[in-house]
């Protein structure tokens, strides 16, 4: 209906303009073009330039239907045979010029009614020369154009009724090429309000662009949202079986000391110690949980200094030295101390995580390797092991909620399920570079990045500028060629 308003409006003010004003402007047009003629004549005149005069005054005769006449006192210096039909045209204007003259002034212009036949003619008169004997006469004959325009009305009745059916093809074809794709997105849409979550909405690659981008976004829109939904069913599935869990076995344990071994303290001594270490398991889910909702949040704050990656990751290895009397062999390369920069407690954390997930599924030579070295202004750190690998299909999603692969499908007896969760959140406060590499059979690989330190030491609290943004996608990362 815009379309179709705007067509009209404009068709319309064409109307106004070629039939009601037209002999308005066709007048005007006339004499002010007869009137620069009659300068131009003037000029060449003055300039003593007769063959251009003449010249010219043969073209506009010709071309734009202007008579010209040069009289010097009674005697015709450049005759044209039209003006003699305009004697009495000229004998007005020879009379005006005159009473123009006493009155200091030497041109003179009027348009002139013939009463029989209402002819219009403009006369430009004007004394060539102080002594008023050599005047220029300037005549244009002003048709009538109401048949012209009697012409054009009809004609334009035609040329309004094909634009205004092409107007009316055009916008019903615009329209329907638009709005037919945005009515497929609004009922697809509303299916994925309803619940239907994954619903693919129809691409035209040959539509509109901006349609086009719109049925993009929301294809992956409804494709996250799928994910989102599936999350939050293991989500939900997964808090269930570690609450459930060892809630079951304090219950089951708590009986079994009521009915069997309250009065044997050697039995009952074992059974409480279940109990502790469900209750103990419980009380490190919670926290895990309220640690990774505070970070998703963005309550937690960091308290970022500068600190010794060797030593913090040294902190964290001794007190799994004990582990070697059963065989496991923890090394630890760094060629010297590298002062970093970010909250050391957190690294700590997310080194300790690294290593416990190392020994639990290290292989059978029990072998962990923490590599620490320099690259560029970074310091890369990575924790290796040889045991049974993660697909790679299933890489992507270890930092997830509750995510175990499938070669890890026996429940620890030990941790909450987050540890790689929140390892992922505090890697992306510290804005660091993380990922993880692994292959089926040969082991898997865990690292993070951090900035050396600088000097002067950065202020405690704030994070370098210079930091890289986050990158934990390890199909998109392309990692430098070393020997480890």
């Amino acid at each position: 209906m815009y379309f179709l308003g705007f067509t009209a409006i404009l068709l319309i003010l064409i109307w106004f303009l070629q039939i009601f004003f037209l002999n308005n402007y066709y007048e005007d047009m006339k004499i002010r073009r007869t009137q620069e003629s009659a300068n131009q004549l003037v000029q060449l005149y003055q300039a003593d330039n007769r063959d251009g005069f003449t010249t010219l005054a043969n073209q506009i005769t010709e071309d734009n239907d202007v008579f010209v006449r040069l009289d010097a006192g009674d005697k015709m210096l450049y005759p044209s045979i039209e003006t003699l039909a305009y004697g009495n045209e000229i004998a007005d204007a020879r009379n005006g010029l005159q009473s123009a003259a006493d009155n200091g002034k030497n041109t003179y212009t009027f348009t002139e009614v013939n009463d029989l036949n209402q002819k219009r003619t403009y006369i430009f008169a004007t004394y060539l020369d102080d002594s008023n004997t050599t005047t220029l006469y300037v005549i244009t004959p002003l048709y009538p154009i109401r048949s012209t325009v009697a012409i054009l009305q009809n004609q334009f009745l035609y040329i309004f009724a094909i634009a205004l059916g092409l107007a009316i093809l055009l916008a019903y074809w615009l329209t329907a090429r638009m709005t037919r794709p945005i009515r497929r997105i609004t009922a697809t849409a509303k299916k994925m309000a309803a619940g239907e979550y994954g619903t693919v909405f129809e691409v035209d690659r040959k539509g509109f662009s901006e349609i086009r981008e719109l049925s993009e976004t929301l294809n992956q829109t409804s494709y996250e949202l799928s994910k989102a939904e599936a999350l939050q069913k293991d989500l939900l599935a997964n808090v269930s079986h570690d609450l459930r869990t060892p809630l079951t076995m304090i219950r089951s344990y708590a009986e079994m000391i009521r009915d069997i071994s309250g009065d044997k303290p050697e039995k009952r001594n074992a059974h409480v110690q279940v109990i502790i270490d469900e209750a103990n398991r419980l009380n490190t889910l919670v926290n895990d949980m309220m640690v990774l909702s505070q970070m998703q949040a963005g309550t937690m704050e960091l308290n970022v200094t500068t600190f010794d990656i060797l030593a913090a990751t040294e902190s964290i290895a001794n007190p799994y030295r004990l582990l070697e009397a059963n065989g496991y062999d923890i090394r630890i390369k760094c060629k010297e101390n590298y002062m970093v920069v970010g909250d050391e407690d957190k690294i700590k954390q997310v080194i300790s995580n690294f290593l416990t997930n190392a020994i639990k599924y290290c292989g059978a030579d029990k072998q962990i390797l923490l590599n620490i070295r320099r690259w560029d202004n970074k310091i890369h750190f990575e924790v290796v092991d040889h045991g049974a690998g993660i697909k790679p299909d299933e890489l992507a999603h270890i930092w997830e909620r509750y995510y175990k692969s499938s070669t890890n499908h026996v429940r620890a007896t030990k941790g909450s399920g987050l540890g790689l969760s929140i390892v992922s959140e505090i890697l992306t406060l510290h804005k660091a570079r993380f990922g993880a590499e692994s292959k089926v059979g040969k082991g898997t690989t865990f690292w993070f990045e951090l900035p050396l330190a600088e000097e002067p030491e950065p202020v405690v609290g704030k994070l370098p500028r210079d930091t890289r943004p986050i990158n934990i996608s390890p199909d998109d990362r392309k990692r430098r060629i070393h020997k480890r």
